[in-house]
């Protein structure tokens, strides 16, 4: 029986998104602030998943070993480096998260069965890379606050206390909903970008945060007039709303996690899952809810 292990890691290092085949104006505008001189730094977090049978050591890999490869490889050559000179990989294509897990991929898996890297460059933003030639996952969080009522409207109070509990309550409750939504596609072999993160944002901003934040979504979003704004109903609301936008800017929609509470989250996955064509207008995902 296969395990699967994580070891995390960390380093510090700068960066800057700079082509010198473009000017000083068209560097900013694919860019930002991004190409500013001389760069700018992160505490960068690394997880390195590794694949395996369990030995008769009661291990899959022995971490010691592991831990003293990704220092050799990977950690001690970037811990405080300036990435786009530290590496000849981020000459040809830019160091952005999801190009320096790439590149860690290739690093180590001469020497570890590699299953998934996974970089932080902060807590709101990372990226998953699982071997796949340029294809990586980049994962955004946000957030937004909203109230709602859990009750089916065709229903009496009495059925909707049985049904949801406290949640039917007419006056409603509210939450400091979290939003993960990732993304994924070809990362450019020259940007080092699977899609513009600042038109990713925007598009979350657009499309859900500005018109979710602060509102009671029974009453202030239409869908929700008709349809209960469980976590699981308002993921997939998000997922719908999304996933043209996001296939706009040459990404796809993979994933989008809603987490309602410490306690309660769920995933929609929005991918075509073994070969079945997953059409988040028609066809409802499955639910994982935590």
């Amino acid at each position: 029986m296969q395990c699967v292990i994580h070891r995390r890691a960390q380093f510090s290092a700068s960066h800057r998104y700079w082509l010198p085949e473009l000017d000083e104006a068209e560097n900013w505008e694919r860019f930002g602030a991004g190409s500013r001189f001389p760069g700018h730094g992160h505490n960068y977090v690394l997880y390195v998943s590794l694949a395996g049978e369990i030995d008769e050591y009661g291990m899959v890999q022995n971490l010691s070993k592991v831990k003293r490869l990704i220092k050799q490889e990977v950690t001690s050559q970037l811990d405080y480096a300036y990435l786009n000179d530290v590496w000849s990989e981020f000459q040809q294509t830019l160091p952005t998260t999801e190009n320096i897990a790439r590149v860690i991929w290739q690093r180590l898996a001469p020497h570890l069965p590699l299953v998934n890297i996974q970089l932080f460059e902060h807590p709101d933003l990372w990226a998953d890379y699982k071997g796949n030639g340029m294809e990586a996952t980049l994962t955004v969080k946000t957030h937004f606050s909203a109230a709602h009522q859990l009750a089916l409207p065709e229903l009496s109070q009495e059925e909707n206390n049985e049904i949801y509990g406290k949640c039917a309550r007419p006056n409603g409750h509210g939450h400091n909903y979290h939003l993960e939504v990732s993304v994924v596609g070809e990362i450019d072999p020259r940007t080092g970008m699977i899609v513009d993160l600042g038109a990713l944002q925007k598009a979350i901003d657009d499309y859900v945060v500005e018109p979710f934040d602060h509102t009671f979504l029974n009453k202030d979003i239409p869908h929700f007039a008709k349809v209960v704004p469980t976590a699981e109903n308002i993921a997939l609301y998000i997922a719908q709303l999304l996933q043209q936008p996001i296939r706009e800017l040459g990404a796809e929609l993979e994933k989008v996690k809603l987490i309602e509470s410490p306690n309660n989250s769920c995933e929609i996955y929005c991918r075509q899952l073994a070969g079945e064509t997953t059409n988040l207008q028609m066809k409802e995902p499955a639910l994982a809810a935590g």
